[in-house]
C-alpha cells in the first residue's frame, strides 16, 4: 500500500508541473521551431498586463455575443452547433462531423487542467442537443442555466485559454507554409505584434476564424485563417500601420469567403459584423 501511494503522490506532482509548465511551453512555441526562421521578435501575448488580459477578454466577449450572459450559450441561425462561453467555442452534437475545428472539448481539457470543476453537462463528449430547436426550448432549463452561470464566472479562464491558443499558432502557421513565404509570413506577424491593438487582433483572429491551417476550412480551396491574413498583408511598418494592413487584409480574406462559401450557407448576413470586428483591430486597445 506504501509503494502505491507513492506512486500516486509521484504521479500527481507530476500532473501538476506540467500543469504548471503549459505556458511557458506555449510561449516557447510561439518563436518556432529551430528549423523555422529565427527573427522572432515580438510575439503576441507573452508580456501582457492583467489589465491588457482582461480588456481583450472582454472586447472578444463584446465581439462575440455583445458582452451578455445569455450569449454564453447561444444556437446562431444556420449552423449545426451550439457555440459556448466568451470566445463562442464550437461544440458538435453527435453524429455531425463540421469543417470547423471543434473547439469546446479543448476548452474544458484546459480548465481541468488548471483546476476548474466545470458543470456535469459540459463534460459530455459531444452535444446533448440535436438541434437549434432543441438547444432553444432548454434555453431556461437547469443544465443551460447552470453552464452560463460557470462560464460568466470564468471569463479570465476563458481568456487565458484563447491566448494560448494565439501562441501554439504560429509555429502551426510556419509549418504549413511553403518555405519560402516564411520569413514574410513571421515579419508580418511581428509587425502586428508590436502593438498592444495588434497583439490583441492576432489573438481575437485565432478565436474567431482559426489559424488556417486545417484544409478543411477552406471553400473552393482558398482559407481564411491567420496564415491567408498574414499572407495577404501588404508591406508597412511595423506599429499601428501593420495592425491597420492586418484588419485590411482580413476583411478582405473574409470577403473571399463569402464568395466562395456554398450559397445555402448565405454567409454574406455575416459580412457586416464579420468587418465591423475586424475595424476593432485597427484602434488602440
Amino acid at each position: 500500500m506504501a509503494e502505491k501511494r507513492r506512486v500516486q503522490a509521484h504521479a500527481r506532482a507530476k500532473a501538476k508541473a506540467l500543469r504548471l509548465l503549459l505556458p511557458a511551453c506555449l510561449a516557447l512555441a510561439a518563436c518556432g521551431p529551430a528549423s523555422l526562421p529565427s527573427n522572432a521578435g515580438p510575439v503576441a501575448a507573452t508580456n501582457l498586463s492583467a489589465g491588457q488580459k482582461a480588456a481583450i477578454g472582454k472586447k472578444i466577449w463584446q465581439n462575440e455575443s455583445g458582452g451578455t450572459v445569455d450569449g454564453l450559450t447561444t444556437w446562431n441561425g444556420g449552423e449545426e452547433f451550439p457555440s459556448l462561453g466568451i470566445g463562442h467555442f464550437i461544440w458538435y452534437p453527435a453524429g455531425f462531423n463540421g469543417r470547423f475545428e471543434e473547439s469546446w472539448p479543448q476548452f474544458v481539457a484546459f480548465a481541468k487542467s488548471q483546476g476548474a470543476r466545470p458543470p456535469a453537462v459540459a463534460l459530455e463528449r459531444h452535444a446533448p442537443w440535436a438541434s437549434k430547436a432543441a438547444f432553444q426550448a432548454e434555453f431556461r432549463g437547469p443544465r443551460l442555466s447552470a453552464l452560463r452561470q460557470w462560464l460568466a464566472n470564468t471569463v479570465p479562464l476563458q481568456t487565458d485559454f484563447i491566448i494560448a491558443r494565439s501562441r501554439a499558432a504560429l509555429p502551426k502557421v510556419l509549418a504549413a507554409a511553403p518555405a519560402s513565404d516564411r520569413s514574410r509570413l513571421q515579419a508580418n506577424y511581428n509587425k502586428v505584434a508590436s502593438t498592444p491593438n495588434g497583439t490583441y487582433a492576432l489573438i481575437d483572429y485565432v478565436n474567431f476564424k482559426g489559424d488556417g491551417t486545417q484544409a478543411s476550412e477552406t471553400y473552393q480551396g482558398k482559407g481564411w485563417g491567420l496564415l491567408h491574413v498574414l499572407g495577404s498583408m501588404k508591406d508597412v511598418p511595423a506599429g499601428q500601420p501593420a495592425a491597420k494592413e492586418f484588419a485590411a487584409s482580413a476583411k478582405r480574406m473574409l470577403s473571399r469567403r463569402i464568395a466562395n462559401s456554398p450559397p445555402a450557407r448565405g454567409e454574406a448576413k455575416w459580412r457586416e459584423g464579420w468587418h465591423n470586428r475586424c475595424d476593432t483591430y485597427a484602434r488602440p486597445l
